[in-house]
C-alpha cells in the first residue's frame, strides 16, 4: 500500500469539463508539450496519468507558427495549459504565443504557471519554492511509482543532469546537479582559446582512452566524466538513503549512462506526468 501523500490547494485556473489538458515543460534547451490522456487505458505507472501528442519545441527560437500547428491537432477546441518552467524568458514567449493563438482562433485557452504547491510532494527544504519545478515534477511523479516504505533516486538527464532524492515516507530531500554534456562542451568552447566545439554523442559510448585528438580528448572527457559523475552521484545518494533505494531514469540523453545505474526504471517524460499530477488536482478529474 502506498503512503498517504500529501495534499495542495486546488489550482485557481481549473479546467471546465471538456477543455483539453495541455502541459509544456519550459527547460532550458526544449519546451515539451503534451495533452494529458485522462482516459487512456495504458497509463505511465500506477497513479500516473499517460500523456500523448509529444511535441518538442525549440526553447530559445521556436516558431509560433509550430505551436498553433500543434495546438490545432492536440486541441483544436477549449483548453486550459499547465506550464511547468525553468526558464523565464521561454515560457513567456511561450505564454505570449497561447494568448495570440486564443485571440486571433477566438476560442479559450486558458493558461497558468505551476509551482510545488500544486504538486502531490512534500517539499523537506527551507525554501521549497526555490527549487527547480522540473525536479520537483520529476520527484511528485517517482513518488506515486515508488515501492511503498522505500526511498528513490530520480536521474534527469537534461541541459543540466540532476539526481534527487525522495526519502523513505516520501518526503522530498533536494539532490546534486551537474552541466549535461552539451553544456559541458558548450563551456569548455565558449571558457578556452583554443578548445574546438565537439558535439555531444548522446547515447553514443564516448570514445576509448587515451583520446588520440583533441576532439576525442574533449568527447572522451565528456563521455567518460558524465558517467562517473552520475555514478557516484547516485552512490553517495544511497549512502544517504541506503541501498534499497528505487532509481528512476529520464531525460533526452538517458541511454549515455544507462549502463552505469543498473535496474533503474527508464520513464522518458517523468516531468510531464508529475505536471499531469498536477493538471489532475487542479481540473478535478
Amino acid at each position: 500500500m502506498m503512503e498517504q501523500r500529501p495534499a495542495s490547494k486546488p489550482a485557481a485556473e481549473a479546467g471546465r469539463l471538456g477543455d483539453a489538458i495541455l502541459l509544456a515543460d519550459v527547460g532550458n534547451t526544449r519546451i515539451k508539450l503534451a495533452r494529458v490522456a485522462f482516459d487512456s487505458s495504458i497509463p505511465v505507472g500506477e497513479g500516473l496519468p499517460a500523456v500523448s501528442r509529444r511535441q518538442d519545441l525549440d526553447s530559445r527560437g521556436f516558431r509560433p507558427a509550430n505551436l498553433e500547428a500543434w495546438l490545432a491537432v492536440a486541441a483544436p477546441g477549449s483548453a486550459v495549459v499547465l506550464v511547468a518552467s525553468v526558464h523565464d524568458a521561454a515560457a513567456a514567449r511561450l505564454e505570449a504565443a497561447l494568448a495570440a493563438v486564443s485571440a486571433t482562433s477566438h476560442r479559450p485557452l486558458r493558461q497558468r504557471r505551476i509551482g510545488h504547491a500544486d504538486l502531490p510532494l512534500a517539499v523537506d527544504l527551507e525554501e521549497p519554492h526555490a527549487v527547480g519545478i522540473d525536479r520537483l515534477c520529476a520527484a511528485a511523479a517517482a513518488n506515486l511509482l515508488r515501492p511503498a516504505g522505500r526511498p528513490a533516486i530520480i536521474i534527469d538527464c537534461g541541459t543540466a543532469a540532476t539526481v534527487n532524492v525522495l526519502a523513505a515516507d516520501g518526503r522530498f530531500l533536494g539532490g546534486a546537479i551537474m552541466p549535461g554534456p552539451a553544456l559541458m562542451a558548450r563551456s569548455l568552447a565558449e571558457g578556452t582559446s583554443r578548445l574546438p566545439a565537439v558535439a555531444a554523442h548522446g547515447d553514443a559510448p564516448p570514445p576509448p582512452m587515451p583520446g588520440g585528438s583533441t576532439q576525442a580528448a574533449i568527447a572522451a572527457g565528456i563521455g567518460w566524466g558524465t558517467k562517473g559523475g552520475i555514478a557516484r552521484l547516485v552512490a553517495e545518494a544511497m549512502a544517504a538513503t541506503g541501498p534499497e533505494a528505487t532509481l528512476f531514469l529520464t531525460g533526452g540523453w538517458r541511454g549515455a549512462v544507462r549502463d552505469v545505474l543498473p535496474g533503474a526504471i527508464e520513464i522518458p517524460d517523468l516531468v510531464l506526468s508529475g505536471i499531469a499530477l498536477a493538471a489532475e488536482r487542479a481540473c478535478g478529474r
